[in-house]
């Protein structure tokens, strides 16, 4: 299908072709039949992606300081990586969007439904979708279009529920005067909204024609550009008392709009901001008059909360008459009733494939609204074949599932000197995927990873979803018989790791086997790291799945020569491989720790400065990221195993404030090791920038190693070495090195499964001991 977007990189808009995106639970696939460009919003975008690098730093003063940080911690070379490949994506443009529902994501894939909040398949409906022939909508931002509004007169209403979110915060009441400022597209909408509300409505804007469409519609409309002084025409319109309320829904940089705003005002009058323009604002003027200000946020309540957009969470209509879907309703009434009046805000309609008539000159265009037409005839394939190569099987043949920033900044980079062969990149919503196999020289671009599976040239499958995704495609990979590789975490709870490790040794069992299984698992609390004496050991799987993976529970002598020799059992099983991204250990500062240090046991400190990451961002949800101890901070107890050599036998976490949550950032963990190590992890996000993100210390035999930020590796009291210097390397290019050798020509498992088994069980532990305040045993 055929998509268009804004090349950061280049600053062209393109019309790009990229596979059909997959439907999602609680979503639809909507075939567009028009969409409508908004030309406030998508001439900023496009602009920015004209600006050179100089001009796009100074609109974004605050990115400037985010890079000035990371160069100091990080170097000047991987930062201006990260910034490159972030101008790499594109953006998506548009988000009024109209057409006919395809297919409603039900619960699981293929599950046939048919109906979502009243929303069936083949009805008409608007979204917030892009400039896309299918585009993929949650159903909290659809809203069925009525028998009575045509397809085009419907691209109106998201962009209408914005000008009607802004009218609702200035609570108009009848008869009051309103200045609308700004006669675009939403000022228009908002105009005829208000006079709908029993409003006088004086609008001012420097275009003579959006004037005149204006005035036709009841607003006493004004161009300035005649010398009219606007603060001076209010107070004559009303009598020197000024207007009760004004909104503005203009683009400036200066704060000639807001102190207009204010001087125009009555006393105790209201200003509402849906534009964008300067906000240096005159205390005397809002001090003096009581002037109340707000600024609006888009479409109204639930807009940026993905509970209400992207898991359907409505809010009761009792407490919250007006969400956003609500408000697009209100829209498409209003223009079936005759109330908004939209027709004549039609500039021009434009085929797709000549979008560019709309988009080569936006910054010169005097359009209102510029409506895009799509044919009927869409290629819903979920595959795009973007190079035409050959593969064998055997050849370590990649396909990767999850085209985030991640894929594009870290992984891709460290494949692509390799020589890899890299057929598949897989997103759900097909423009990452799209862009990045273009960019990388990926075979084909998909949205639906089952595609993958069954494709027999493929012998190595990479992972590099939303956590929650991570132990479903674990395992469908392995039963298809892939190898598999998955960033961390392995997954977020006992239940997954216990299918996992079934799914690795190639077992199945029977219903009741799995329910044997599930009720052997004991726990016992111990208010003091447990004794390797005592009876009775906690255990976070069963003896059962421990042995599964590799390991023999009950030996005692398996902490070094049985954890460490555990392999995979593909390698003489022919089963898959499984590996987790635990890339921290194959860093050369890592490896040179490890050559260091010998036998014996070691004392280890650990000191993640990780940085804040937004309260509502899915790492923290539990049920999504699984927080960053269980999601991150599992990197670094798979590091410090590697360098005891040994296994965790029991963990304590405690957590900073008086009753921190689980998904806390900002945490100590203890860990025991089976060998008499000792070893201490801060994972902190309240610290500064500028300090090292990875600090390691490591302490045995009178002799200490302190390694900063995988750059520099001191060391005390060993003879011979005190100091090394690297360019930053964290370990992927050399982990992607040997696992792509490990798939062509087989070998030993670059990480033991009981290892890595060891490490998922300890993350799980250390959130355990935070709630239940104890130290948990590990047991594996």
């Amino acid at each position: 299908m055929k998509q268009i977007i804004q090349n950061l990189k280049n600053g062209k808009t393109e019309l790009v072709e990229v596979p059909c995106p997959a439907v999602k639970a609680g979503h639809m696939l909507i075939q567009t039949s028009v969409s409508l460009v908004s030309a406030g919003t998508e001439r900023m975008l496009v602009e920015f992606g004209h600006a050179n690098l100089i001009q796009k730093a100074r609109q974004q003063p605050d990115k400037v300081k985010m890079v000035l940080d990371k160069i100091r911690s990080d170097g000047l070379l991987p930062t201006l990586e990260a910034v490159f490949n972030k101008l790499g994506q594109p953006l998506p443009l548009g988000y009024c969007n109209v057409g006919k529902v395809t297919e409603i994501g039900g619960r699981e894939k293929g599950d046939g439904r048919t109906e979502v909040s009243g929303l069936r398949i083949g009805d008409r409906v608007v979204s917030n979708g892009p400039h896309a022939e299918i585009v993929c909508v949650p159903k909290n931002l659809c809203a069925k279009i009525p028998d009575g509004v045509t397809d085009e007169q419907a691209t109106f209403t998201v962009i209408g529920a914005i000008g009607l979110q802004g009218v609702r915060l200035l609570k108009p009441a009848f008869g009051e005067t309103i200045v609308v400022i700004g006669l675009g597209l939403i000022g228009l909408i908002a105009g005829q909204i208000l006079r709908a509300n029993g409003c006088r409505v004086i609008g001012f804007d420097y275009d003579q024609v959006k004037v005149d469409i204006a005035n036709k519609l009841g607003i006493i409309a004004v161009n300035p550009a005649g010398g009219t002084d606007q603060v001076r025409f209010v107070e004559e319109q009303t009598n020197g008392i000024g207007a009760d309320a004004v909104l503005i829904t203009a683009s400036a940089k200066g704060n000639e709009i807001i102190s207009q705003s204010a001087r125009m005002s009555r006393k105790r009058g209201r200003i509402v901001l849906i534009g964008v323009v300067g906000l240096d604002i005159s205390r005397a003027e809002f001090y003096e008059k009581e002037l109340s200000f707000q600024v609006s946020c888009s479409y109204g309540p639930g807009r940026y909360d993905d509970d209400y957009e992207q898991k359907g969470q409505d809010y009761p209509i009792a407490f919250v008459r007006w969400t956003e879907k609500r408000n697009f309703e209100a829209i498409l009434a209003a223009i079936e009733s005759g109330q908004l009046d939209v027709e004549p805000l039609i500039t021009e309609r434009v085929p797709l494939a000549e979008y560019n008539r709309i988009y080569e000159n936006m910054s010169g265009s005097s359009s209102i609204a510029s409506l895009l037409v799509y044919e009927d005839n869409v290629d819903t394939s979920s595959v795009v074949t973007v190079t035409e190569r050959s593969f064998s099987k055997g050849k370590g043949v990649i396909g990767i599932i999850g085209a985030g920033n991640f894929t594009s900044a870290t992984l891709v980079p460290a494949m692509k000197p390799l020589g890899a062969q890299l057929k598949y990149i897989v997103s759900a919503g097909g423009l990452s995927a799209g862009t990045l196999a273009k960019r990388a020289g990926f075979a084909c671009a998909a949205t639906d990873y089952r595609q993958v599976l069954e494709d027999d040239e493929v012998d190595l499958i990479i992972i590099t979803t939303r956590h929650n995704l991570h132990a479903s495609m674990v395992i469908e990979s392995l039963k298809a018989g892939k190898n598999v590789f998955v960033e961390k975490p392995l997954c977020l709870n006992e239940e997954e790791l216990k299918e996992i490790i079934l799914a690795a040794d190639g077992r199945r069992l029977t219903q009741i086997e799995k329910e044997e299984l599930a009720t052997d698992t004991h726990r016992h609390t111990q208010t003091f790291p447990p004794d390797d004496s005592s009876g009775g050991k906690m255990s976070l799987l069963t003896q059962r799945d421990i042995s599964t993976a590799g390991v023999n529970a009950d030996s005692p002598h398996s902490t070094n020569s049985q954890l460490n020799n555990s392999k995979l059992k593909t390698q003489n099983s022919k089963l898959p491989l499984l590996m987790v991204g635990f890339n921290r250990r194959f860093a050369p500062l890592a490896r040179k720790m490890k050559s260091l240090i010998g036998m014996g046991a070691v004392n280890i400190v650990a000191t993640i400065n990780a940085g804040e990451i937004p309260a509502n961002s899915w790492v923290h949800d539990l049920a999504v990221g699984g927080g960053r101890i269980v999601g991150e901070a599992c990197h670094f107890i798979d590091l410090c195993t590697y360098l005891t050599g040994s296994r965790v036998v029991a963990v304590c976490m405690n957590a900073m404030g008086v009753s921190p949550e689980e998904n806390t950032d900002n945490a100590s963990i203890l860990l025991r090791y089976e060998n008499g190590s000792n070893a201490v992890i801060n994972y902190f996000a309240n610290g500064n920038k500028a300090y090292s993100k990875e600090r390691v210390e490591v302490h045995s035999h009178g002799r200490s190693l302190v390694m900063d930020n995988w750059r520099t590796l001191r060391g005390f009291g060993f003879k011979g070495f005190s100091r090394l210097k690297k360019k930053q390397d964290k370990g992927h290019s050399e982990q992607f090195r040997l696992l792509i050798d490990r798939v062509k020509n087989g070998g030993e498992a670059l990480i033991p499964f009981g290892e890595i088994v060891n490490t998922t069980m300890a993350g799980f532990g250390a959130v355990e001991s935070l709630r239940e305040g104890r130290w948990v045993e590990v047991k594996g």
